[in-house]
């Protein structure tokens, strides 16, 4: 096997570990480049929600009350547990093994901003809350949390 089919291969099952190993091209060479597919939008005869999200009044964002389903550096919801990863005594969550090094060596990709207080939030300890498309936002408290929700 040649260095280019041998890179392609390596590839190609990066890709896979990151949910995308239906798509038959190779991957592109930078994971922080790449966006993450969304988990598959539920049938008109499934539930409305997983039983890991609390529906809540407002339809446009959940609360997430299982962590463990989000990646938490491309945040999104993924509908099923991610690679835990745990940086002092806090567990974090990414999608494929580039994540969880990244959550192990960037503090960046640790926190985020609070939509509402603008102040940084641990995302271990986070409340998240998930949009209809799965994006995710992290909140300090479910107080800022629920003034997100009345704007």
């Amino acid at each position: 096997m040649n260095l280019a089919k041998t890179v392609i291969t390596l590839l190609a099952l990066s890709a896979a570990a990151c949910g995308r190993a239906e798509k038959a091209e190779p991957a592109p060479a930078s994971h922080e480049q790449t966006e993450h597919t969304s988990p598959p939008a539920p049938s008109a005869a499934a539930p409305s929600a997983p039983a890991s999200i609390a529906p809540t009044a407002a339809a446009s964002l959940t609360e997430v009350t299982d962590p463990s389903q989000v990646c938490m550096v491309n945040n999104q919801y993924m509908g099923r547990p991610q690679i835990p990863t745990t940086v002092e005594g806090k567990t974090y969550y990414g999608c494929c093994p580039m994540c969880k090094g990244r959550l192990e060596t960037e503090v960046s990709a640790r926190t985020a901003k609070d939509p509402v207080s603008g102040r940084d939030v641990d995302k271990a300890l986070a409340v998240i809350g998930k949009r209809e498309n799965g994006d995710v936002l992290y909140f300090e408290s479910r107080q800022t949390l629920a003034a997100y929700r009345a704007n």
